[in-house]
């Protein structure tokens, strides 16, 4: 996509409003790098959609966000009732669901999640034998399920599965994207937010993975430019490598790299270190590796 976005016709929706009971205080405002825990949450999302909403208990305490705030009319409803909530304010035909206490949510997880949505209602992962409700995307039309759900009193996510069409993503699908699952790592007690914010210093530590893009032919003339080289996070995949890219290069958004799908448009080739032609976009990234960027023709 020209602006960056994953998908323009998708939302981000953030569930909030949960009771922290074992927590022992609000998990929004929990700080993590330096800033409450919804408003990274959020940040990180505000890059990847171009609509955020976050869902609240009434009177719920949550610090400025660049998202639409939504509250639940009836309270502690459990995830269905932030999900139907999120969804009946999204304006986008598709919504990405979370909740706000996962920090390490992985774009290229995201991306391919987004990806799978075209012929499903859900995409869902499952990951260590579980259903990942609050790590799926919805398509807006299944609300009308999910009050029926609430009004029955059925409070899992999971009895929507089997009445619309679900694509079910198995865990070696999901260890291409995110190898660890950490976009599954909730925090629910003061333990799990310990390691969560150790983690994160542990990651904020490494030192940063260097790679260089060299382009040629069209993504060249586009470009106007011949190498980039990018500093990204350890353990970045090629996706990460297309998606710091499109950011450095906007003008390739859209018309060599497809956002959606987290990889390159049909028409172009990825050749790492002029060796193997590279097609999955969850492949990971060494330092020191060249990627180059040329039309599939001539790639053979």
């Amino acid at each position: 996509m020209q602006n960056g976005f994953l998908n323009t016709n998708a939302a981000a929706v953030i569930l909030s409003g949960g009771k922290s009971s074992r927590m022992g205080s609000p998990k929004a405002l929990l700080l993590f790098d330096g800033e409450p825990l919804v408003v990274h949450v959020a940040r990180a999302l505000n890059r990847l959609f171009p609509e955020v909403v976050v869902v609240a208990a009434p009177g719920q305490e949550l610090p400025p966000l660049n998202a639409t705030l939504v509250l639940d009319e009836v309270v502690y409803q459990g995830p269905v009732g932030g999900i139907y909530y999120g969804l009946r304010a999204a304006h986008g035909e598709f919504c990405f669901v979370t909740s706000c206490d996962v920090p390490f949510l992985s774009s290229a997880l995201i991306s391919h999640l987004l990806s799978q949505i075209s012929d499903c209602d859900v995409v869902v992962p499952y990951w260590q034998e579980r259903f990942q409700p609050l790590c799926a995307v919805y398509r807006r039309n299944v609300a009308p399920l999910l009050k029926e759900q609430l009004e029955r009193g059925e409070l899992r996510p999971i009895f929507l599965y089997d009445k619309v069409r679900t694509r079910k993503i198995e865990e070696e699908e999901i260890r291409r994207f995110d190898p660890d699952g950490l976009s599954f790592f909730n925090m629910n007690s003061p333990e799990e937010y310990r390691t969560a914010v150790k983690i994160w210093e542990k990651s904020r530590q490494a030192p940063a993975l260097i790679c260089t893009v060299e382009l040629f032919g069209v993504p060249r003339l586009l470009a106007k430019t011949k190498e980039v080289s990018l500093s990204l996070p350890q353990a970045a995949t090629l996706s990460d490598v297309f998606s710091a890219l499109a950011e450095r290069l906007p003008v390739l958004a859209g018309r060599v790299i497809d956002a959606e799908s987290g990889g390159l448009l049909s028409g172009y080739a990825c050749n790492l270190n002029g060796l193997d032609f590279v097609r999955n976009p969850g492949a990971r990234i060494n330092p020191g590796d060249k990627i180059f960027i040329l039309a599939a023709d001539a790639g053979g």
